[in-house]
């Protein structure tokens, strides 16, 4: 999993989102009977629209937010990036999510396959949020979570991807 090292590009939400849809569209009270094919699909693709949508949002959202505080974009430059990427992204996951729902209605038994392929989708999508949120942070702001993790005997550069870290004073 390599790391898009352009805090000037927003990331796209991909298959990595997927996982979530399958989640997303599980019902919380079983019913008594099965869910007829229609409900199913509907609810499937209903789920693909808001997983891929919110996913999008939080990745364009904290990388554009470093390029407001360099002065690069402003504000309503940014809603407007967001909203434009969140729409692009809605409209794959209504077709990943619709995919999904027909695959397993036809081969019910793909189903552990898929949520086991799911962890590192889930994974990837994790780190891709946290390196979206890292390049919206201020140098010094970089600078006290390197402090803290030191501290706490953590190391983000493996985390990072092997970026280079700021260089930092700590306290003796």
């Amino acid at each position: 999993m390599t790391r898009e090292r352009d805090p000037f590009q927003i990331p796209r939400a991909g298959l990595e989102a997927a996982p979530l849809v399958g989640l997303a569209a599980l019902r919380i009270s079983a019913p008594r009977s099965p869910l007829p094919t229609r409900q199913l699909v509907t609810e499937a693709t209903l789920a693909g629209m808001v997983v891929y949508g919110v996913y999008q949002a939080l990745l364009s959202g904290l990388r554009s937010e470093g390029l407001v505080r360099r002065g690069v974009l402003t504000r309503p430059a940014q809603a407007r990036l967001i909203l434009t990427t969140v729409w692009e992204a809605m409209k794959e996951g209504t077709a990943v999510g619709l995919a999904l729902s027909l695959v397993v209605l036809v081969f019910p038994w793909l189903a552990l396959p898929l949520t086991v392929m799911g962890a590192v989708g889930l994974g990837k999508a994790s780190i891709d949020l946290f390196h979206a949120f890292w390049d919206g942070l201020s140098p010094s702001q970089q600078g006290q979570l390197h402090s803290a993790a030191y501290d706490a005997g953590v190391n983000l550069n493996r985390l990072l991807g092997g970026s280079q870290a700021r260089t930092i004073d700590l306290p003796e």
